[in-house]
């Protein structure tokens, strides 16, 4: 407790509240750009960071990374491209939202749900990290392929009017991750004979080419942008205390979202894109109409808010306590650990107890700067995007794009793929072919090949190697999931459609 209290002490100097919100700020910038990473950001602040103590740099690290998390948001709100892939469903409501003239209020309720997923994880951090980190540690390649399984289940709530389009969109987006070199073995597949496509298509740049590009090419059919203009009545509903009444009036959705946020970060290699959309399917699960999920319901945009953020202190639990990074932006944190002469484990918490509670709990103080800095920012950024005629605003975002994607491996093959799949994408949501089954299917194909192969490999020595994917407690506790969460939306057709016959019974009476 002492060690506690002496941290605080040391968060009292006004050069670390300065670095807090000059890095929550940045990291707003940097995660509002599409393109631009959260990873990213750390990488370019690494550097900087050699100069500094080893807590002004962590803090610097850790209010950056926080900042990007939640700047991804903004971008999925109001352009309807995800900033990060941690904001991948945010744009699902967000989006709907803005044409509706809402897009402040969505931003006012995607800034308090994620000041509170930031303290969530951070209290998650404080108090559940050693067990938390033994649960990690169960998890082999047969519950990754499981885990990868529970996500694809998703595509049936992801599915826009017809399942057949969406699971057809899901294998499209699992085609797209099988290019390149197998991430087991080596072998090339699906290149064409073109060295380029031997790195395959990263996820970022599908992410860009699938949301950004069909809506700039639906500005510019269309001739003006999506966003609605701002009502009185909308503007009430943006008011902060209003937004934080609505915020805490449902505390199942905020609660099941930060606990599925914390669940997932401790896995290694899942992150915030797998946790917002969890999150998001469970909140449209939970809903008493969830009919109305795609078109702009609060409920929605709180649950992967809140779950994403939590991600960014939950994916300490490993990497503080195991010295595994749950999430790619971790493996800068550990550098500057190590660098430091920090070394991950218990003596972290012991010997450096001071300073670990410190960068722990300015994690906290990052996550209630992101209120002030996010509401005065959202209100530019929305002001900016809303008077720019779209004759300016069109190729302003698509210049953007293009020097994000190039920017990501400073790859021209990169922007080109991003050209072909943005085209695609548009195509495809003409037939009603929607993007997130297929980002959904990129992303978990890969985790889902990668957890099959290896645990075929490691029952290579029984009769029937598949019987490696059944072996532990912890799968079947998985398999178990995977099934309930197939079947979830038949089950609940088929009672909506009890409820209308005995509905109409009743008017027949």
């Amino acid at each position: 407790m002492e060690t506690f209290f002496l941290a605080l002490a040391e968060l009292a100097d006004p050069a670390i509240i300065l670095i807090v919100f000059a890095g929550v700020s940045a990291g707003l910038f940097v995660g509002a750009m599409p393109g631009l990473t959260a990873t990213m950001a750390l990488a370019v602040l690494l550097p900087f960071t050699f100069t500094l103590t080893p807590l002004y740099g962590l803090v610097a690290l850790g209010a950056v990374y926080m900042g990007a998390i939640y700047g991804g948001s903004f971008a999925a709100i109001l352009v309807n491209t995800p900033g990060t892939p941690s904001s991948i469903a945010t744009a699902f409501e967000g989006y709907p939202l803005s044409k509706q003239g809402r897009a402040l209020e969505a931003i006012s309720v995607a800034t308090v749900a994620s000041a509170i997923g930031g303290i969530a994880g951070v209290l998650f951090l404080l108090f559940l990290s050693p067990p938390l980190a033994k649960l990690s540690l169960r998890f082999g390649p047969s519950e990754y392929f499981w885990v990868a399984m529970l996500g694809l289940t998703l595509i049936a709530s992801l599915s826009e009017g017809s399942l057949m389009k969406g699971l057809l969109g899901g294998a499209i987006g699992m085609m797209l991750g099988t290019i390149g070199v197998a991430p087991i073995g080596g072998e090339t597949r699906f290149t064409f004979g073109m060295p380029v496509m031997q790195g395959g298509v990263e996820m970022i740049v599908a992410l860009i080419g699938l949301f950004v590009l069909p809506e700039l090419y639906n500005m510019a059919a269309q001739g003006r942008t999506a966003l609605g203009e701002v009502t009185v009545d909308s503007k009430e509903k943006a008011s902060f205390w209003s937004v934080v009444v609505r915020v805490f009036s449902k505390p199942g959705n905020l609660i099941r979202s930060c606990i599925i946020g914390e669940i997932v970060a401790i896995i290694p290699g899942a992150g915030g894109n797998i946790a917002n959309l969890v999150a998001y399917n469970e909140a449209k699960r939970a809903s008493r109409h969830p009919e109305r999920f795609g078109t702009g319901v609060i409920d929605g945009l709180v649950a992967t808010e809140s779950s994403n953020n939590v991600t960014v202190a939950g994916s300490m639990v490993p990497l503080l306590t195991l010295g595994i990074p749950g999430a790619p932006p971790d493996a800068v944190i550990l550098g500057v650990l190590l660098l430091h002469g920090l070394r991950p484990g218990i003596e972290l918490f012991t010997t450096s107890g001071v300073l670990t509670y410190a960068f722990i709990v300015s994690m906290g103080l990052a996550a209630l700067a992101m209120v002030p800095v996010g509401l005065l920012g959202g209100r530019l950024i929305y002001r900016i995007i809303f008077r720019t005629p779209y004759y300016f605003l069109v190729p302003t975002i698509g210049l953007a794009t293009i020097l994000g994607t190039f920017a990501l491996r400073n790859s021209i093959s990169d922007v080109i793929i991003m050209l072909i799949l943005g085209t695609a994408g548009y195509l495809f949501k003409q037939i009603g072919i929607h993007p997130p089954p297929i980002v959904l299917g990129l992303i978990l194909g890969s985790i889902a090949e990668v957890g099959y192969v290896q645990a075929m490999l490691g029952g290579a020595a029984y009769n029937y190697p598949i019987l490696r994917l059944f072996e532990n407690s912890l799968s079947w506790v998985l398999i178990v999931m995977v099934v309930f969460s197939a079947a979830w939306p038949f089950l609940m057709g088929v009672y909506r459609r009890m409820q209308l016959r005995r509905g109409s019974k009743e008017n027949e009476k």
